[in-house]
């Protein structure tokens, strides 16, 4: 795999004797090649998701997953920047609506493997992705890059289907360019966004809900009149991961769409390696842990990225309810102006007036005749047009 080499001309497409010399050439690494490398070390620093959360789900999500890197590699042989990839068998009906779900069970009685494939995804296993740029390759050049060599590269990998996973709307203008050669672009379960920039969550209620929410949230708080509910936010909780984890599997298990499952160590690693841009918040009744958020920081946003409940109290008390109120005063407290939060659990959001903030998937196959029958496909199987929730969204439309 680390000798798969692919050479890029300045001038596309000129492959003659008169081409001129190539600027980069790319080559697919593991981390070891580049565990020393400036660029890799440097990679994403802006964003929370650095390249320390990279190497934590390398090293605590590994089931199943390959991960791998593109290295862009100048004339003198020096790598100017680390893409991060991985591969790893996909379901590409996965995202199709409930009733569709028992004829594809059917089916896969017969054939285990209809509609899944070997997959190339560039981005982040658990997360958005982002292009990693640099001063000497600027994002708008990574992706002509990528996009310019990616079904090559794919095919070194064996690879049928290429993804780039998830990348946030503001990088359509730079990614058109993958448009252009054959990719469809599809929405991804999108994040959220809520301004928070209130004095705390009552004059939040105030100021951004109508009347008959704030009236469905007090109503849902009384809840927990006469409760004792302890918050320790904290930005290391090994002490608290054996009583955290299984109220993350709760909601794991009990959600509609299961994508990667996290692992105890993956919790624990975050805590002990990214100390600067991590926030745990963890509630307790009576000194045992009931529910418990998972947060990262990344300049004013508080990004809410899991969360775990007690199922045996959770629904009596409200406590999902509970725990925004707690988080949005601590992120009002601390300056943080936006309370951003990933995928999912979509009708809370609604109701407290979050806003939709897109994630885009551009997927295409390496043959270019099936590619070109999924081009057409793929915006029929992705769960985003499935989700009822969604369309109520004033911003629904930025979806597309």
């Amino acid at each position: 795999m680390t000798s798969d080499v692919v050479s890029l001309t300045d001038t596309p497409g000129a492959a003659d004797a008169t081409a001129a010399p190539a600027r980069f050439c790319v080559k697919i690494m593991t981390r070891g090649d580049i565990a020393d490398c400036p660029a890799w070390a440097a990679s994403f620093a802006d964003l929370r998701k650095d390249r320390r959360y990279y190497e934590i789900l390398e090293d605590t999500l590994g089931d199943g997953v390959e991960y791998r890197y593109f290295a862009i590699i100048d004339r003198a042989g020096c790598i100017q920047a680390v893409q991060p990839f991985f591969l790893l068998d996909q379901d590409i009906l996965e995202g199709l609506g409930e009733t569709w779900q028992p004829w594809l069970a059917r089916i896969r009685r017969v054939a285990p493997r209809f509609f899944k494939t070997r997959t190339l995804m560039v981005g982040c296993f658990a997360g958005e992705g982002h292009l990693a740029g640099s001063d000497t390759v600027p994002s708008g050049e990574m992706a002509e890059i990528l996009c310019r060599e990616i079904v090559d590269l794919a095919r070194s990998c064996r690879a049928q289907l290429i993804v780039l996973k998830e990348f946030p709307a503001r990088y359509r203008p730079v990614l058109d360019c993958f448009v252009q050669r054959g990719f469809a672009r599809a929405p991804s379960m999108p994040m959220t966004a809520l301004n928070i920039e209130h004095d705390d969550f009552d004059a939040y209620m105030r100021n951004a809900l109508p009347r008959s929410a704030r009236w469905q949230l007090r109503k849902k708080f009384k809840a927990t009149d006469g409760e004792t509910l302890a918050l320790t936010v904290t930005a290391d909780a090994k002490d608290a991961v054996d009583d955290i984890y299984p109220l993350y599997l709760q909601v794991f298990d009990r959600s509609k769409f299961r994508f990667e499952k996290l692992t105890a160590d993956y919790f624990r690693r975050l805590g002990s390696d990214m100390k600067d841009k991590i926030q745990f918040f963890i509630w307790r009744r009576g000194g045992k842990v009931v529910a418990f958020s998972l947060c990262m920081v990344e300049g004013d946003s508080l990004f809410w990225e899991y969360v775990g409940l007690d199922y045996a109290v959770a629904l009596d008390l409200h406590l999902y309810y509970y725990t925004i109120r707690d988080m949005m005063n601590w992120a009002i407290a601390n300056g943080y102006k936006w309370l951003r939060s990933t995928g999912l659990s979509y009708e809370p959001k609604f109701r407290m007036r979050h806003d939709l903030d897109p994630l885009d998937l551009y997927v295409r196959l390496r043959s270019p005749l099936p590619n070109a029958i999924f081009r057409l496909l793929l915006p029929w199987i992705v769960p985003a047009r499935y989700d009822k929730t969604l369309r109520r969204f004033a911003n629904y439309r930025d979806l597309w």
